[in-house]
């Protein structure tokens, strides 16, 4: 069977996947921006953000289904993530896809790289801050997170690997958030401009947001 006409059988697969990759793009959309927003009560001090670390572990049962509901949908996102970017190579090895490459955005043709370099960011960032095993110094800091924000963000190595990963995640929201709008039937032609300014808006929202927490402790606004 040929490229095309496989992929010509494939579409009803393809759009299930589509549909699939909208969903838990949703739910982890959703998710970046609650934890953004819970984030930023460290500039409200110290009390505000332990308390608010103290509430979601008071809470483990919300806080493990919550979990559980993340693991799901970063699974499926990545497999029909993999899936598509697989039948898109094969599609445009068929000819007819090429100029369409061509013209994409940045955010488009860059997804499957920024996907993978923010899948790493997802590890270390738990490595660093939620199991406390590397870039701390072997300190403690047992309910102090205020704390141990500063200590985290305070290497500059660190700060910057965080930023640059932000950045991506904007890119990657910002055409992620306007597919979704394609594959659920709302992205004409009338409303297409407008949507992707509100996904662009949407990504640089959670990526300025995050990006000012390690921002200020580099600059010593937050210490």
């Amino acid at each position: 069977m040929s490229a095309s006409s496989c992929y010509k059988n494939c579409q009803p697969a393809s759009i299930g996947k589509k549909i699939i990759m909208a969903f838990s793009g949703l739910v982890l959309a959703g998710f970046v921006f609650g934890h953004m927003i819970g984030n930023l009560t460290v500039f409200k001090g110290a009390a505000a953000i332990n308390e608010y670390a103290e509430w979601l572990h008071a809470h483990p049962g919300l806080l493990w289904v919550a979990r559980s509901v993340l693991i799901v949908s970063v699974i499926a996102h990545i497999w029909s993530g993999v899936l598509l970017t697989i039948e898109n190579r094969i599609a445009r090895a068929g000819g007819p896809a090429v100029e369409v490459t061509r013209q994409a955005s940045l955010s488009s043709r860059t997804m499957p790289y920024s996907g993978v370099i923010i899948l790493a960011f997802i590890v270390f960032h738990l490595l660093h801050f939620t199991f406390r095993k590397i870039a701390l110094g072997g300190q403690e800091f047992g309910a102090d997170v205020y704390k141990m924000i500063i200590a985290g963000f305070s290497q500059p190595a660190v700060a910057f690997f965080y930023i640059a990963s932000m950045i991506l995640l904007c890119l990657h929201l910002s055409h992620g958030i306007s597919s979704v709008f394609q594959t659920l039937g709302l992205r004409n032609q009338r409303w297409r401009g407008r949507l992707d300014v509100v996904a662009t808006i949407y990504g640089w929202v959670i990526a300025l947001g995050f990006i000012s927490i390690p921002l200020a402790v580099l600059l010593g606004q937050l210490k």
